[in-house]
């Protein structure tokens, strides 16, 4: 059966569009309704902390019945509808609800949509980057688009062009054909044994870190470049930049992955995550420096995201993927997340934005250390 490239690739490009709306926007859209930083990284912290929940509660249904798509639709649908929430009040307690509500469903659609992308490409999982990129290029897009609308007519609106974008995500997800589920054979590894392996564990700290890092770029970068003047249409372009970067990368990617290996990417892409993190603490005022920090976007989530997909299908194989994916999510972008955006919401006005930015390097600096002695050492085979 021919890939289907384009709904596969056009479900990235409107999910990531969606979050092209949230990531540059949304905390200046709280900050806009006047919530201060602490209940911003709260509410940045929940939206992020259902996905230590929702993607292994859905992970495991879809491993069980070998309905990935299905779930997905039924996900991408609630998401919309319980976005719509946000239009009814701005409360904290009601904009909170609707945050863990819409977030439950939201979360849970990216590891299975993952974990199918990666069965339709069955033993030709290189293509991958070239597929992921259309989520780059989505992002681009939208950041791009939506920061033109707020400059010329006003952030207000952030919630309407997100819940288009989010419509659209159901949209495709109703068109994109079903993976077949695959039949466990007898000699096929408990994925409980899988977990307890150390470079497993290795190689969830070590994302975790990653992510416990990217929570102050993701709550509060825009906060930040705007406190220094810094428009939202520039704001826009510096957040594109470094997802045009991106996809540059994901278009090599399969050439990078025949010279390089896996381990040394990650290594490379930790140290250059460090590097980031330290230029936007020391050197907001550059807009220079703030735009090469957004180059290393390639790196700092790029290609680590790309190494983090090719090891968690290796590791877990055919018959846990929907698990796989779902705990990476969840323990990287979910636990990792949670922390760093809450990290960054009580410590922003109490200790400045160069203590929290300093404190992303240093945790990627950890990350380097565990990565360099524990992941990708191994010889890497698939299981299951």
């Amino acid at each position: 059966m021919a890939i289907p490239y384009w709904r596969l690739s056009s479900f990235y490009f409107f999910y990531f569009a969606a979050l092209g709306g949230f990531l540059p926007y949304w905390s200046l859209y709280l900050e806009h309704i006047k919530f201060n930083a602490l209940e911003i990284g709260e509410l940045s912290a929940l939206m992020v902390a259902t996905k230590i929940i929702a993607p292994n509660l859905w992970g495991w249904i879809a491993d069980y019945t070998g309905k990935s798509l299905r779930i997905i639709r039924i996900a991408s649908f609630f998401a919309a509808i319980i976005f719509a929430g946000f239009f009814y009040r701005d409360t904290y307690l009601w904009i909170a609800m609707i945050t863990v509500g819409f977030s439950f469903f939201w979360n849970a659609a990216l590891p299975q949509f993952e974990a199918a992308t990666l069965f339709h490409l069955k033993k030709e999982p290189h293509r991958y980057s070239k597929i992921r990129l259309w989520g780059s290029i989505g992002f681009i897009v939208s950041v791009l688009g939506i920061g033109q609308i707020v400059d010329i007519l006003s952030i207000d609106y952030i919630p309407e062009m997100i819940i288009c974008l989010l419509t659209m995500i159901w949209l495709v997800s109703l068109i994109t054909p079903e993976t077949k589920p695959i039949k466990k054979t007898e000699n096929a590894i408990g994925v409980f044994k899988i977990i307890k392996r150390p470079e497993i564990i290795a190689f969830f700290t070590v994302y975790m870190l990653l992510q416990f890092a990217h929570g102050p770029y993701y709550v509060f970068y825009s906060i930040y470049l705007n406190q220094f003047n810094y428009t939202p249409a520039t704001i826009g372009l510096l957040w594109a930049l470094g997802v045009v970067a991106e996809v540059l990368l994901f278009i090599y990617m399969k050439h990078i992955l025949k010279f390089i290996s896996l381990r040394h990417i990650l290594l490379i892409s930790i140290f250059l995550s460090i590097c980031r993190w330290l230029i936007i603490a020391f050197y907001v005022e550059s807009p220079p420096l703030m735009a090469f920090a957004q180059i290393l976007h390639a790196a700092t989530f790029g290609s680590s995201h790309v190494v983090a997909i090719h090891l968690v299908h290796k590791y877990f194989g055919n018959h846990h993927q929907g698990k796989g994916q779902a705990l990476y999510s969840s323990l990287s972008f979910g636990l990792g997340g949670m922390i760093g955006s809450l990290f960054s919401g009580y410590c922003w006005d109490l200790y400045g934005a160069w203590v929290v930015y300093s404190m992303a390097a240093y945790s990627c600096f950890i990350a380097f250390i565990i990565a360099f002695l524990w992941v990708g050492r191994e010889n890497h085979k698939v299981l299951g």
